[in-house]
């Protein structure tokens, strides 16, 4: 039930993450957490941090703005558990894009730490931890991504962009399935094209084959539709729906948009 995007829990918790004046609150469906005074995650139940994948803990990161350094994310924790799909939401300029972008190990918190927990693994992965080989290793292996600006190689068709994270991953096998999903995304006359030949709601959907292609445990999409009208929004936000309830990822969607929160099972609201 959690997978269905139209299943709504009327069990509800909200987790207020306060720093500055500035609140982020997540409002989770089915997860039993809440707010400790200290501003930190806490779990009425114990057994949960056994079903917990992605648990972030007082993370903090800071960028250069000309005057110094700015804090675009502070002590921010929350926990989602598996095959989750989660809504990272707020106005442009909050944070959304960096938070996601350290879940997924883009980047390296200035403080705090990031565990994802794998499938086939008991213990839980720090991506601090890991230096820069392992950390492209894990991405490469378990991580796909979708970019607002799409990000497929310019040089290559649209078959070898999707075919690409195979070679990668030496996961071969998945070639048919690939194939197959790439023609069911509405793209079986686009194979041979290149990116440039494409609309840009063609180049969303050619980018999501490609995340999915060698079918990783974590889905990430930063603003996905942000460079598209609303037709081709709501295409690609079905698409990323249908292809987290298919290979039973973690998806984590960052947008500005208000039309895709009742579809997650949780909601991280930056403010």
């Amino acid at each position: 039930m959690a997978n269905d995007p139209t299943y709504a829990d009327d069990t509800t918790h909200d987790l207020a993450l306060c720093r500055y004046g500035r609140a982020y609150q997540a409002r989770t469906n089915g997860l039993s957490q809440n707010s400790s005074p200290s501003g930190k995650a806490t779990t009425r139940d114990a057994t949960l941090s056994r079903s917990v994948v992605i648990h972030v803990q007082s993370v903090s990161k800071k960028f250069p703005d000309g005057k110094g350094e700015r804090w675009v994310i502070e002590d921010v924790s929350f926990k989602i558990e598996p095959q989750q799909a989660t809504v990272i939401r707020g106005p442009s300029g909050v944070g959304k894009t960096t938070l996601l972008n350290l879940i997924a190990g883009l980047i390296q918190p200035d403080k705090g730490e990031i565990e994802l927990n794998l499938k086939d693994s008991s213990v839980p992965i720090s991506l601090n931890r890991l230096n820069t080989r392992e950390l492209l290793r894990f991405r490469r292996d378990h991580i796909g991504f979708v970019y607002q600006f799409f990000n497929l190689v310019p040089t290559l068709t649209v078959q070898e962009n999707v075919l690409l994270p195979l070679a990668l991953t030496k996961r071969g096998h998945l070639r048919d399935q690939a194939l197959d999903r790439l023609h069911k995304l509405g793209l079986r006359s686009h194979v041979n094209a290149f990116p440039a030949q494409l609309s840009g709601g063609e180049q969303q959907r050619a980018a999501i084959a490609r995340a999915v292609a060698h079918e990783p445990q974590f889905l990430f999409a930063d603003e996905p539709t942000g460079n598209l009208d609303a037709e081709n929004s709501a295409e690609v936000f079905k698409l990323l729906w249908d292809e987290h309830d298919r290979l039973g990822t973690n998806l984590v969607v960052a947008t500005h948009s208000d039309d895709i929160g009742a579809y997650a099972a949780s909601t991280i609201q930056l403010a």
